[in-house]
């Protein structure tokens, strides 16, 4: 019994300088956190924690202060001082949903509200020129109705439609132009301008097309083919939704070739466009309108006659520079061979 008193006490010393020893691991872990690039301390599960906010108790257990809660057996040291997370620590009372109502009305409602704005504008600009030119009554002015019935189908207010007619007297006398660009990769770019300095229009959209890799030039237009295009309402004159297979054969009755779905229109039930001859414009709508369809719209567009597909990067530029024309206030209309 006297022999084991002295083996005792050396296995005693032995221990604790093993404790000694996990003491001071546990110190140089501590102390090495404190100079953690940014003062951030990574958990094995990603998760931060501040290493001021940590403090290691008498016994060498390493204890989360500052309100960050620890689940299911708290913090482990690993022999490298390493410190690991055993199921995960929680900074924050609650995890955030990354979703709120801002968010949708950022990048839904603002962009729509935007883009139904800026329309808005180019059909007062339309308003204003058409009563300049034929008068501000529509029963006798057949271009000022139509203009008027664009704005009825883009749901344009009646006060705003009516502001704009009696403001044609007051406004500068409108000029419209066809300038013709080619862009990134050698596209062919059409716009239809409308302004009230001709100049100036032409002086801005040189630049922007410049800053985008594009220039203007000459010929573009003659990869181009003009059609008459006559929108009609997704409903016809009765509220029945209009099929397809209807549309094509009031195609066939009206003289039209072709009929395709408005791309532009961002409602619901997006506008159906017969597509015919520049000439049968006006008989095509009025067979329509016989038919019992609802046109909205006739004008004369250009349709490409052949694509062109770019590169990716390449196709990213021509978008910035598709995107930045239709934001410019004088332009009314861009027509590309962009696939």
């Amino acid at each position: 019994m006297a022999a084991a008193g002295p083996l005792a006490r050396r296995g005693l010393s032995v221990a604790t300088r093993d404790l000694l020893v996990a003491h001071q691991r546990l110190l140089v872990a501590h102390r090495r956190l404190q100079v953690a690039p940014q003062d951030l301390l990574v958990a094995s599960q990603g998760l931060l924690m501040v290493p001021q906010k940590l403090q290691v108790a008498p016994g060498g257990l390493l204890v989360a202060h500052g309100g960050f809660q620890v689940a299911h057996g708290g913090l482990l040291v690993a022999p490298g001082g390493l410190l690991v997370a055993h199921r995960g620590l929680h900074g924050c009372p609650r995890a955030c949903a990354g979703h709120n109502r801002w968010s949708k009305v950022r990048n839904v409602k603002g962009p729509r509200d935007a883009a139904r704005s800026h329309r808005f504008q180019r059909l007062a600009a339309m308003l204003r020129l058409a009563a300049r030119a034929g008068g501000p009554d529509p029963a006798l002015n057949a271009a000022l109705a139509q203009v008027v019935e664009q704005c009825r189908a883009s749901h344009m207010p009646k006060a705003t439609i009516a502001a704009a007619i009696h403001g044609s007297e007051r406004s500068e006398p409108g000029t419209r132009l066809l300038l013709e660009a080619r862009g990134p990769g050698g596209a062919a770019i059409v716009l239809q301008v409308l302004t009230d300095n001709a100049r100036r229009s032409h002086q801005h959209l040189r630049g922007l097309l410049a800053r985008h890799g594009a220039t203007l030039a000459e010929g573009a237009r003659h990869g181009f083919e003009e059609q008459g295009v006559v929108a009609v309402a997704p409903r016809d004159a009765r509220g029945r939704p209009l099929t397809m297979e209807a549309a094509l054969e009031a195609a066939l009755d009206a003289g039209a070739h072709d009929v395709v779905q408005d791309e532009d229109d961002d409602e619901e039930e997006a506008a159906l466009k017969f597509l015919c001859s520049p000439s049968a414009l006006r008989s095509v709508r009025e067979r329509l309108e016989a038919s019992g369809l609802r046109p909205l719209s006739s004008s004369i567009e250009f349709f490409p006659r052949d694509l062109v597909e770019l590169p990716e990067e390449t196709r990213a530029l021509a978008q910035n520079l598709l995107q930045a024309l239709s934001d410019h206030p004088d332009v009314l209309h861009v027509y590309h061979n962009i696939q």
